[in-house]
């Protein structure tokens, strides 16, 4: 059926949007409102904040710039001291101390008593300190050594004692016993002697025994 509205114009009742239509549009209104908003904070404040922050980082670089250079001076200074204490260690490791060799020795001779184990004094005691790697050498030591009998037997007691004494730390173990039984006066004490050679080699530096 056909209505008409026969109502003058400003009589007649106005058509109104639906109300879902109302509210659907306020929705993407407000979603679209939403999504502006974030886009915004995103875009600039969070911009502004990154950029806030890493002028702060850029400031406490540069604050701890001076520091790091310093630390990295001192580092560097370690490592070369610790450069020469390495140096030193190894010239000190090579060297000998010859006059506790030479104690050592004296100490050795002294506790031969008055000739019932042996009855040594040496003669023209000279000390090589010449290094030659290439030929082996690394310096000796050298004398005329003389026991108080004709008895061969105390010069290998001696020298046994010298191979088991802390000369044996650095040098290595003496020639073998050789010699000559010498009758001197006799009125002499002792009255015969026999004179050899005491010869001893210092070892490689690596082979020296350390404390």
């Amino acid at each position: 059926m056909i209505v008409i509205n026969l109502l003058p114009e400003e009589y007649r009742q106005k058509k109104r949007a639906p109300l879902k239509f109302l509210l659907a549009t306020a929705a993407v209104v407000a979603v679209n409102a939403s999504l502006l908003a974030v886009w915004a904070w995103t875009s600039y404040g969070v911009a502004t904040e990154v950029e806030s922050e890493l002028a702060l980082l850029k400031d406490t670089e540069a604050g701890l710039q001076p520091q790091v250079a310093y630390h990295d001076a001192l580092e560097a200074e370690s490592k070369l001291f610790e450069s020469r204490e390495g140096t030193l260690k190894k010239i000190t490791e090579a060297r000998v101390s010859w006059t506790e060799q030479i104690d050592d020795l004296v100490d050795l001779i002294n506790r031969g008593g008055d000739g019932d184990k042996y009855l040594i004094w040496l003669d023209g005691l000279t000390v090589d300190t010449r290094e030659n790697s290439r030929a082996g050498t690394y310096g000796d030591l050298k004398a005329t050594a003389h026991s108080g009998t004709a008895s061969i037997t105390h010069v290998a007691n001696f020298l046994e004692d010298v191979e088991h004494s802390p000369l044996s730390r650095n040098f290595l173990p003496p020639v073998p016993p050789k010699g000559t039984a010498v009758t001197k006066d006799e009125g002499l004490m002792p009255a015969e002697i026999w004179n050899f050679p005491l010869e001893m080699s210092l070892k490689a530096p690596k082979d020296r025994e350390r404390d």
